[in-house]
């Protein structure tokens, strides 16, 4: 059985139209559908979002930490995660897609290249979702 590190619950009440919180109080967000999908264009978070900030910040640590394994202490890499809900061809409905576009500044192409690769194997959020759901990764080092 694999060892817990760490473990958290959020409760969602009202859906997409409602507010997200965790049981110790100390995360709270409103929610409300995006203007694309019929809310009312506010500036709550919706779900989409949330998952893109989690995949991003997730995908960065496990590269940063990969980068410094690796001796490359000074390089601070920039992950843009990005959420798609998509349609669902095989039943009507929706799926999610993610891409992230990873800079990195101080590597060679074919160096970054590799270390994304590499993240996208170690990343608690790409080994979840790579079967499961179309992610693009792409990386500039300019």
């Amino acid at each position: 059985m694999d060892k817990v590190l760490y473990e958290t619950t959020v409760i969602s009440k009202g859906g997409r139209n409602g507010k997200v919180f965790s049981e110790d109080n100390t995360f709270y967000l409103d929610i409300e559908s995006p203007k694309a999908l019929g809310g009312k264009g506010t500036t709550e978070s919706n779900p989409e979002q949330l998952f893109a900030a989690g995949y991003a910040a997730c995908f960065n640590s496990a590269l940063t930490l990969l980068l410094k394994k690796a001796g490359h202490t000074d390089i601070d890499p920039e992950v843009r995660g990005t959420a798609k809900l998509v349609s669902d061809e095989s039943d009507g409905g929706f799926k999610l897609a993610a891409e992230l576009e990873v800079r990195i500044e101080g590597l060679d192409q074919a160096t970054a290249e590799s270390f994304i690769e590499k993240a996208h194997n170690f990343c608690p959020y790409s080994k979840a979702l790579k079967e499961s759901i179309n992610i693009e990764l792409s990386v500039t080092t300019d």
